[in-house]
């Protein structure tokens, strides 16, 4: 008799230790939410993993959060910048409850895409500023597709005000080539309501980046395919 409660007492306490997901679906996190010209104190408290930034790079010097951003040396523009990534409570929470598209569109990503992201604020603890980078270690997306991500941020930001877009295409250099027939070399920039933005695609073939190696095989990954956005408050 005295086992048997014992065990039922074991059963009950591993029951306990295991970690219970909320049947409610958490918020998504998205950098939209993040308003020029606001306090950092106002930035949804729905990101994680801080850090200095490196023009928008890979992470630096970890951070405790944005409130940390005096600790990354400031920018020629005098802002900090501060990388961050999106909360990843909704993908726990979609591959506990077997969502596999949620799964899918995990990730810091933007329209479905990989991006770096980070913060530019100022001394005054003001967000002056948004910078997003396509992303090429997120493998879950083939790493031609960042050039599609040009596209959706100007369709995003066009019109506002009756502004739009004014884009320069730029000639490959010597050396460089397309990749399968299309090469991309595209600066778009616009100012509306006090805030500039601007948009960059690069897709070509650096000099010495094959299609095909010099044993015959297909090459993998030796093409250029990047996206660059800034928005920065007037």
């Amino acid at each position: 008799m005295i086992s048997k409660r014992i065990s039922f007492i074991g059963i009950c306490t591993v029951a306990l230790a295991v970690p219970r997901v909320s049947t409610a679906r958490p918020e998504a996190s998205d950098v939209w939410q993040i308003e020029l010209g606001a306090s950092i104190s106002a930035i949804p408290d729905s990101f994680s993993e801080f850090a200095c930034g490196t023009d928008g790079g890979p992470p630096a010097q970890p951070l405790g959060s944005f409130v940390d951003f005096g600790q990354c040396s400031p920018e020629p523009s005098g802002w900090h910048e501060v990388y961050f990534r999106y909360d990843d409570e909704l993908e726990y929470w979609a591959k506990a409850k077997n969502i596999p598209l949620l799964v899918a569109q995990a990730g810091t990503k933007v329209y479905d895409l990989p991006v770096i992201m980070s913060v530019l604020i100022d001394d005054s603890r003001i967000v002056r500023g948004l910078r997003l980078v396509s992303d090429p270690r997120d493998t879950s997306v083939g790493r031609a597709e960042a050039r599609l991500l040009q596209p959706f941020l100007k369709s995003r930001f066009d019109g506002i005000g009756g502004n739009h877009w004014i884009c320069t295409d730029k000639p490959l250099a010597d050396g460089e080539t397309p990749v399968g027939g299309e090469a991309l070399k595209r600066d778009c920039t616009m100012e509306a309501e006090s805030v500039s933005y601007d948009v960059s695609v690069r897709y070509f073939r650096r000099p010495g980046q094959r299609q095909i190696d010099h044993t015959g095989h297909f090459t993998e990954g030796e093409f250029t395919s990047m996206v660059r956005f800034e928005m920065h408050q007037l």
